[in-house]
């Protein structure tokens, strides 16, 4: 696990957008996203779409996988992922609508939206870059805590502190859905590169137990640290609990030039 501290959130965008736009390059243009909702992963998506607009990356033939969705909410509803990952993802990078996938929410196919998303993820090859955020329960995706570190799509209840968080966005906290369909811990793992966002001082225990806390059930975004290419971009608050905060901005700072983002 890579761990970069940025000076404050535009920064974590600017980089982890660097990251990306590196692997996007490597692989070419049909590359495979995994894209989040939420806020935390706005400020790289804003800096995506720069560099898009810039020539630096085209996305047009890429394909992007979204990690969750909510249970009930009609696929057209404002305050769906499948609503928000067109606002903030598809339209900004210029992503072709068709290759654009979000699971399954619907009530009458719950019992198959698990394995036929996995299904879609594997007849394009898996993810090349799964971008992630983190909730402040340690949660990624909607992996609660006690979630399985093996653990495939399926329908998960959410906590309820991650819906006293997104009651923000809905008229009413009543009307925060109970459910959704999350991809597992096991099928983000698989992605060939991961990169997770982290900004504010209120995610700092998460990113702590995520980096340094002992993989657990009880901290799921902890299983990245089994992963073999997750690089981690957090700012001066997020990073306010870690105990080897000097190591990471040392071993960051002593990068050769080739290898450092803020060069790109």
């Amino acid at each position: 696990m890579e761990v970069i501290i940025c000076r404050d959130e535009h920064q974590v965008g600017v980089l982890s957008a660097a990251k990306i736009a590196h692997i996007a390059v490597t692989i070419g243009p049909g590359i495979v996203l995994g894209v989040a909702t939420g806020s935390s992963p706005l400020a790289t998506y804003n800096e995506l779409k720069r560099l898009t607009q810039r020539g630096h990356i085209r996305l047009g033939a890429a394909y992007a996988f979204a990690l969750d969705e909510y249970v009930g909410l009609p696929a057209d509803h404002p305050l769906s992922y499948h609503e928000e990952i067109r606002r903030t993802v598809a339209e900004p990078l210029g992503l072709d609508p068709i290759r654009v996938y979000v699971p399954d929410g619907a009530l009458s196919g719950l019992s198959t939206a698990g394995q036929r998303y996995e299904d879609l993820i594997r007849s394009v090859g898996g993810i090349d870059v799964q971008i992630l955020g983190l909730g402040e329960n340690g949660h990624v995706g909607f992996n609660e805590p006690t979630s399985s570190l093996t653990s495939r799509t399926r329908m998960k209840t959410l906590a309820p502190s991650t819906r006293q968080a997104n009651a923000r966005f809905f008229p009413n906290p009543d009307d925060v859905p109970r459910h959704c369909v999350t991809q597992g811990l096991g099928t983000i793992m698989e992605a060939r590169n991961i990169v997770l966002v982290a900004s504010g001082e209120d995610k700092a225990d998460a990113v702590a137990g995520v980096i340094e806390g002992p993989i657990s059930a009880m901290c799921p975004g902890s299983v990245l640290q089994m992963h073999r290419n997750t690089t981690v971009f957090v700012d001066e608050n997020a990073a306010s609990q870690l105990t080897l905060t000097d190591y990471y901005k040392a071993v960051y700072d002593d990068l050769p030039t080739w290898q450092r983002l803020d060069l790109v």
